[in-house]
């Protein structure tokens, strides 16, 4: 009876661990955060950054959403300019799984152990990094850089809601707090 009741944890484990996008973030300790109202994105730096177009307005589209929920005004004069930079690495995983049974206790060497089968299975994601970096429109200086890194999908139907999750992330950590 315990067991199906720890049932439900192991499953929110498993699905937490599944949606992970983990941030970090970097920022300037003398700037005064709340001076800045306005923003726009850094059109040069931008035109730089190496993915298709598509998702390009994906992670646009994302942080004007995110930036104006935190009150932000988009401008042709802003305080802020927003730039975007991302990599990705290929990444592959391969997983042994033994089935054995037969005779005997614990571990070691064991005559009367038979052996059932030994299964590899190799998978491979993408592993994306998305920089969201915020600089200081009139002294062109970066004050605040957040970084997000998850495993992307190539399912066009969940590529919205993946961006979405990098970019609330990333951006929950700014105006970063002061300690």
């Amino acid at each position: 009876m315990k067991t199906f009741k720890l049932v439900p944890v192991f499953l929110l484990l498993i699905l937490a661990s599944c949606s992970t996008v983990s941030v970090y973030s970097d920022y300037d300790k003398n700037v005064d955060f709340a001076s800045y109202k306005t923003y726009a994105f850094f059109k040069p730096g931008i035109d730089k950054v190496e993915i298709s177009d598509l998702d390009k307005r994906r992670i646009l589209r994302a942080i004007d959403d995110q930036m104006q929920a935190k009150g932000f005004t988009k401008s042709e004069n802003p305080d802020l300019l927003v730039n975007i930079f991302t990599k990705a690495r290929e990444q592959v995983n391969v997983n042994q799984f033994s089935a054995s049974w037969g005779y005997g206790w614990g571990w070691g060497w064991n005559p009367y152990m038979m052996y059932g089968g030994n299964q590899t299975t190799v998978s491979t994601s993408t592993e994306g990094t998305l920089f969201i970096d915020l600089i200081d429109a009139k002294k062109k200086e970066m004050i605040w850089q957040g970084e997000g890194v998850g495993t992307l999908t190539k399912n066009v139907a969940k590529k919205d809601e993946k961006v979405a999750e990098f970019v609330t992330k990333i951006l929950a950590q700014y105006p970063p707090v002061k300690k």
